[in-house]
């Protein structure tokens, strides 16, 4: 099953300046699996050291807080690295 992932600009320095990556799986986390088996670097930026999420995702433009939910052809998720300011 193919996934378009679309990824902050701020990121896309890891995935040879690709704004949209193409990934395979059944759930959230099998694409983000897959992400990183295609461009390695991302995973620090993904993760932190205990493997808990360090990034916000988006599936079709909703905001997912389960890594386990199933995503079907032709979905679309969005990596966005938060941003702080002040």
């Amino acid at each position: 099953m193919s996934i378009k992932v679309k990824i902050s600009e701020i990121l896309r320095y890891l995935t040879d300046i690709q704004d949209i990556v193409e990934v395979d799986g059944s759930t959230v986390n099998q694409c983000l699996d897959d992400l990183v088996k295609q461009f390695p670097d991302t995973k620090k930026w993904l993760f932190d050291k205990d493997g808990k999420l360090r990034v916000l995702i988006l599936i079709n433009g909703v905001h997912l807080t389960e890594l386990t939910r199933p995503v079907r052809d032709g979905d679309e998720l969005h990596i966005i690295f938060p941003v702080g300011g002040g």
